[in-house]
């Protein structure tokens, strides 16, 4: 019987519950599909701390193997620390991961060689149709000869890596809160901070997929509440946040107050700019206009997006950007081959805030220009009717209106986006004004439009 793949593969890699929605038998399908597409004669395989992890990634090995190709398994290990060992060693890669999703949940994020992107438009539609086809025929024909499984450890590599692209030497000490959530950055900040003028305080480090404490989701404003507090109860000079599999990387402030990934993206930026004088930064549609600004005032060149990665990481070969960044915390480096990695962004705001005297929060203040909704997620019965009121109710007020990604309405003081969710019946909404009552007012007006039923 075929599978039905069309509820596991999303628009950049695979995601599902384990074992309702896939296992390890289409796992091993996986890998052979995956060696196919990429036609390597040797691949990169990784995996987080979720319980199913290690038997997922170790069937993708199996498969790719049994097309003929060498794969080498580095075992647990972040996202980042897979896109640095599919960088450094110039071969295609699988990360086994289901980011900051619930415990049941399991996926594979995919990349080319130099840790080039998998999406629906660059491999993966190809990999689900071989998928697919092979779970009713049955397993491809085995090569001749086998590719051989090795194991390496890429850890140390990969920490010494990123800590040579930010000098970090000449910083005053700090002290700083680490919020693990149980993921892959328990596994890769001792090794990566190892060494630095930092006073570590860690917080729930303990490798463990189940998520016992909270969910390894920073960007819902709860799941933050701890490191808040312990910022505070510590007297710390910030804290520190990574989701599951530990690309995404929130910044709390001196006072627990969390720090816009937008103000990050902008910080990260200047300092970039500053290396690399009139270089391209990406921003998506969702960043703030601070973004933008700073990158302008600081003699770059800002170039507006669609929201996901193998967007903002085409965008950046193509352009030949410096930087990238996110809403929703993913931080883009040309010199870690395009991809994402929050920990060197980490690291930049650890040199940012060390290389100078004053609290975070002053520093970021320059970055943090105006009032911010937040990404708020409303569940509607009909995406594509809902976003029609709202168009209809905009667009012959003395505003633009444009569709790169979902509907963005912009005016003098204020904008506001509103895309639908790839995966569930979600429309997001995303408002930024010059000031707090005019953010509320537009925010209040979208979201009675949205969440009032004809």
């Amino acid at each position: 019987m075929t599978a039905d793949l069309s509820q596991i593969v999303k628009a950049y890699d695979v995601r599902g519950v384990v074992p309702d929605q896939w296992d390890e038998s289409l796992a091993e399908l996986f890998g052979a599909a995956f060696v196919r597409v990429t036609d390597a004669d040797a691949i990169v395989v990784g995996h987080d701390m979720r319980p199913s992890s290690p038997g997922l990634a170790d069937a993708f090995a199996r498969g790719a193997a049994r097309l003929g190709a060498d794969v080498t398994l580095i075992g647990l290990c972040s996202t980042d620390q897979l896109y640095f060992a599919s960088g450094s060693f110039d071969l295609p890669g699988a990360m086994f991961t289901a980011s900051h999703n619930p415990a049941q949940y399991n996926g594979i994020k995919m990349c080319r060689a130099g840790a080039a992107p998998v999406g629906q438009d660059t491999g993966l539609a190809e990999i689900r149709e071989l998928v697919e086809g092979w779970s009713e025929t049955g397993a491809p024909e085995a090569a001749a000869t086998p590719g051989a499984i090795t194991h390496r450890d890429t850890l140390k590599d990969y920490a010494r890596y990123l800590t040579s692209l930010v000098d970090l030497t000449a910083i005053r000490p700090l002290k700083v809160v680490v919020d693990a959530g149980n993921g892959m950055g328990g596994h890769t900040v001792p090794t990566v901070f190892e060494g630095l003028p930092l006073d570590v305080v860690p917080m729930y480090f303990e490798l463990d997929g189940t998520f016992p404490n909270h969910e390894a989701n920073p960007l819902d404003p709860k799941n933050i509440v701890d490191l808040q507090a312990r910022v505070l109860a510590e007297g710390a000079d910030l804290g520190l946040a990574f989701d599951g599999d530990a690309d995404r990387c929130f910044v709390v402030d001196e006072r627990g107050e969390p720090v816009s990934p937008s103000a990050i993206t902008a910080l990260v930026a200047a300092r970039e700019l500053a290396k690399h004088p009139g270089g391209t930064i990406i921003h998506n549609l969702i960043t703030s206009w601070s973004v933008p600004e700073v990158v302008r005032e600081q003699g770059g060149e800002p170039v507006r997006t669609r929201v996901g990665h193998s967007f903002i990481k085409e965008e950046m070969a193509k352009t030949g950007a410096i930087f990238g960044g996110e809403h929703s915390a993913h931080y883009y480096f040309k010199d870690f081959w395009n991809a994402d990695t929050g920990m060197l962004a980490a690291l930049h705001v650890l040199a940012a805030l060390g290389g100078q005297e004053g609290a975070l929060s002053a520093l970021v203040a320059a970055y943090d220009r105006y009032a911010s909704s937040g990404e708020i997620n409303s569940t509607v019965a009909d995406q594509k009717a809902s976003a029609a009121k709202v168009r209809a109710t905009y667009e012959n007020e003395d505003v633009t209106l444009d569709d790169l990604d979902g509907l963005t309405v912009t005016a003098r003081d204020w904008w506001f986006n509103l895309r639908a969710s790839n995966t569930e019946p979600l429309l997001r909404l995303n408002v930024e004004a010059r000031d707090e009552a005019t953010m509320a007012r537009i925010r209040d007006e979208v979201l009675a439009l949205v969440r009032t039923t004809a």
